[in-house]
């Protein structure tokens, strides 16, 4: 469990982090706003795409080789990062940390969730759980007291620590394997798709930090790059052999989780950015101010994964997924109440929400795909949800986000993007439930002895409008 939380941690507390001390990171490397925007995008682009590399690399790699490189080379890239002097250096760690996290998502998760035992599986979700999630919550703190006091190179030295950690744990207890398929070729289908349904539709938006929306730079690379990431996602579903199992996660169970967790991620990621450009702009709160009144996301995080321990071997997880949705609706619904007045109780109480809701939303989401395919497949299937929902969750933010800077005034364009976000969050609540009941899925719980063995899925999902179809 260590491991898995010592791989993730470091980067995802960046993700959420950064945006606080950005003013810091402008002066220090000479940077403009759109590089910097564009180092984050990118950044969460080869994230996604990494997540894909390592899908493939591990057909014909062991694990453990793979996680040491990778914590490595994380390693080195946080070096690259804290000792740079202009934006090229920086730019280039801080992408390299998010290709190394996206490869160590896959190459370390599998074998913690099926390697033991049924007993042990709660536990390991909720340790998911708080990977994904937890220090996402806790980057607002780490970037406000950054972006107040300064100490940005400290962050990344001790972001290479926590790695130098990694892998020395990875070092005494990764188990090796023997890789599933030596001979395997690569694979020309899904990796370039991949490359370019993350890189092009990042870039764009983050052209919206310099630009608008009727810039063939946002307009193209969005564009061509969802028609790229349509088109990996239809040819890995025709494939006889693909990388990843598109088929199999086809159906209702594991369609609902993924489209939730894409959902919630896009709903959170949007409201956390648009409640500190508030609390920074319109509040005029300092940076560690507007971080601390976002912490109670933290403590959301911890609930939803106590939860989720209880309920992941039982019936219940897919209303536990539903209840995450639920949560960053209500998180919007009370970030409506704000003004300069009372923005930091209210503010408080709709980061408990938010909190709740990814941690609630996300993992769980991410266990019904997976116990929808064998064991086996575990890795490529969190591949792939991992990038839909990367897609969704850091494509959303910064369109939205243009948008309320660009009304005319900044407490009006906050209000109407909430509201929109909100609107939307509950249009795909009610989707996802129809969806539910029209595929005709009954509340079970996974079957995991066979899943871990491998003979079996541990869902047994009907398929995508299967009450209709008997009555036809």
């Amino acid at each position: 469990m260590a491991l898995a939380l010592l791989a993730l941690s470091p980067f995802l507390v960046l993700t959420t982090a950064v945006s606080l001390f950005q003013p810091t990171l402008m002066r220090d490397l000479g940077a403009t706003r759109f590089e910097l925007q564009l180092t984050a995008g990118l950044s969460n682009a080869s994230y996604a795409f990494g997540a894909v590399v390592v899908a493939d690399l591990t057909l014909r790699l062991a694990r453990r080789h793979v996680y040491l490189v990778c914590e490595a080379g994380f390693v080195l890239s946080a070096v690259l990062a804290l000792t740079a002097r202009s934006l090229g250096p920086f730019m280039a760690g801080v992408l390299l940390q998010g290709l190394f996290t996206g490869m160590l998502l896959v190459a370390a998760l599998p074998p913690l969730v099926v390697t033991h035992g049924v007993e042990r599986v709660p536990t390991t979700a909720a340790v998911i759980s708080l990977g994904l999630f937890g220090m996402v919550t806790a980057g607002p703190v780490v970037g406000g007291l950054v972006g107040s006091f300064g100490g940005w190179r400290l962050l990344f030295t001790s972001l290479g620590v926590l790695a130098v950690a990694g892998f020395a744990v990875g070092t005494l207890t990764f188990e090796g394997n023997e890789p599933p398929a030596r001979r395997a070729g690569f694979d020309w289908l899904a990796i370039p798709l991949a490359f370019g349904a993350t890189m092009l539709p990042f870039f764009g938006v983050s052209w919206l930090s310099r630009g608008s929306f009727s810039d063939p730079e946002f307009i193209v690379p969005v564009v061509v790059g969802v028609g790229i990431g349509v088109a990996l996602v239809v040819g890995q579903f025709r494939k006889a052999a693909p990388l990843m199992p598109m088929r199999p996660i086809s159906n209702t169970l594991p369609v609902s989780g993924t489209a939730n967790a894409m959902m919630v991620g896009a709903s959170f990621t949007t409201l956390l950015e648009l409640a500190e450009i508030y609390l920074l702009q319109v509040a005029h709160y300092s940076p560690v101010r507007t971080g601390l009144l976002i912490a109670p996301q933290i403590l959301g995080v911890v609930v939803s994964a106590a939860l989720f321990r209880r309920v992941v071997t039982t019936r219940w997880t897919p209303v536990l997924a539903l209840s995450g949705l639920a949560g960053v609706a209500v998180g919007a619904a009370v970030l409506l109440a704000v003004s300069p007045s009372n923005a930091s109780p209210v503010v408080a109480v709709a980061a408990l929400f938010l909190g709740y809701g990814a941690g609630a939303g996300v993992a769980p989401g991410l266990f019904l795909a997976g116990f929808s395919v064998p064991s086996t497949q575990l890795g490529p299937t969190f591949a792939l949800v991992e990038l839909l929902r990367s897609e969704a969750a850091f494509l959303v933010g910064p369109v939205l986000l243009h948008l309320a800077m660009t009304r005319s005034t900044l407490e009006h364009g906050f209000h109407l993007c909430v509201v929109i976000m909100l609107v939307v969050t509950v249009v795909v609540g009610v989707l996802l439930v129809g969806l539910f009941l029209a595929g005709g899925a009954r509340l079970a719980p996974p079957d995991l002895e066979p899943w871990l063995a491998g003979t079996s899925t541990g869902y047994h999902s009907p398929a995508l409008g299967a009450r209709f179809r008997k009555a036809t």
